[in-house]
């Protein structure tokens, strides 16, 4: 085994990994960031709900919405506890497979579901949670392979997420850096390309405090895999975090929302409700807006501004031809038209061309 790039619980050979020449990470400015409305189970097992989900993501401008595509009898054993986070939004005394099991979409509904998106214009997604329902995504020829944070570590699933064509979301919820290669690692030997891969950090707790968020290893693994993109799923409440992301260099970011937050179900309290959602697609975008391209130069709407605010070398008093221009009969104002202040130096000493009265403009010719 050759030399180990990163120290961590997991070791891994240096080699192993493909390392671009250019880190990739930050998408150009002319690439949006692409908005996953995460409706997930929040459709509480109905029909009608779900198709509402589609309509509000839509209407908030996103670029996806997706599901959840699983069969409880595949995820979860029978005595299986409900996560803490569910417990607490749902108190009801029912296992993780009872609870999963009212919330389970058919493939007829799928195959509805993704009808009324494309009446929508809206790309229908979703993640799979069990292998026969990884099998069923597959089929459909969707244009993403979501692997969920609890996959990470399931080395079958990712090699059966590598499909020609397909582009991979990989969550890294509750995983170190080291988990994080070991999945890239898997994912590249069975044929994946970094450019289909992209990674979103992520925290799993429902929802997730600022204080754990920690929004900067976003950075972390831009540095650490370079050429991944990177994007951000989101828990926590509101919209700030998702909208520090984009500002961050998130290519992708993944949101819960809900048509009410006080809908019983496990993620309804820890969703945004449709016009939150839309002022958080807006945030994003305007955010993006606002990073530009870069570099530091006037915009077109600024230079106009620059003989207005900016100042140039003008008489303190009035100046008769011949006299010397010192600090004392010389200032600065408004307008910019004239002699830079920065030629201040370059003037002092040198003696008036022509008579001037207060405030003219001083004209020097550099001689």
């Amino acid at each position: 085994m050759t030399s180990v790039r990163i120290t961590s619980d997991i070791v891994i050979p240096h080699h192993s990994v493909r390392m671009p020449e250019q880190n990739t990470t930050r998408r150009s400015r002319n690439e949006d960031c692409y908005i996953i409305a995460e409706a997930g189970v929040n459709h509480n097992g109905s029909m009608r709900i779900a198709m509402a989900l589609i309509d509000a993501a839509a209407d908030a401008g996103a670029d996806a919405v997706k599901f959840q595509t699983f069969r409880a009898g595949s995820l979860v054993v029978r005595h299986a506890e409900k996560a803490a986070y569910q417990k607490r939004q749902d108190a009801a005394q029912e296992s993780q497979l009872e609870m999963l099991s009212g919330l389970e979409l058919s493939h007829d509904d799928h195959v509805q579901l993704i009808s009324h998106c494309r009446s929508r214009g809206i790309q229908f997604l979703s993640t799979a949670f069990d292998s026969g329902s990884a099998d069923y995504l597959d089929s459909l020829s969707l244009p993403f392979v979501k692997i969920p944070s609890g996959e990470i570590t399931n080395l079958p699933r990712l090699r059966s997420a590598v499909i020609p064509g397909r582009r991979i979301i990989l969550s890294t919820g509750m995983a170190n850096l080291g988990e994080v290669e070991a999945a890239l690692i898997a994912l590249e030997k069975e044929g994946a390309s970094w450019d289909d891969i992209i990674v979103l950090h992520c925290h799993t707790d429902y929802p997730t405090q600022f204080t754990d968020v920690n929004l900067l290893a976003m950075r972390t693994m831009s540095s650490a895999f370079p050429g991944i993109r990177v994007g951000y799923s989101d828990h926590t409440l509101g919209i700030e975090v998702p909208v520090a992301a984009v500002a961050l260099g998130a290519c992708l970011i993944e949101k819960h929302f809900t048509l009410d937050r006080t809908l019983p179900g496990p993620d309804h309290a820890a969703s945004l409700q449709p016009d939150e959602l839309r002022s958080m697609v807006t945030a994003v975008r305007n955010v993006e807006n606002a990073l530009g391209h870069g570099r530091k130069e006037p915009s077109a709407s600024e230079s106009i501004n620059k003989l207005v605010v900016r100042k140039s070398i003008v008489a303190a008093c009035q100046i008769t031809a011949g006299e010397m221009l010192t600090a004392a009969n010389l200032t600065v104002k408004r307008p910019g038209s004239g002699i830079s202040p920065m030629r201040w130096d370059d003037v002092l000493g040198t003696r008036a061309n022509r008579d001037y009265g207060t405030d003219e403009l001083i004209e020097f010719s550099g001689a």
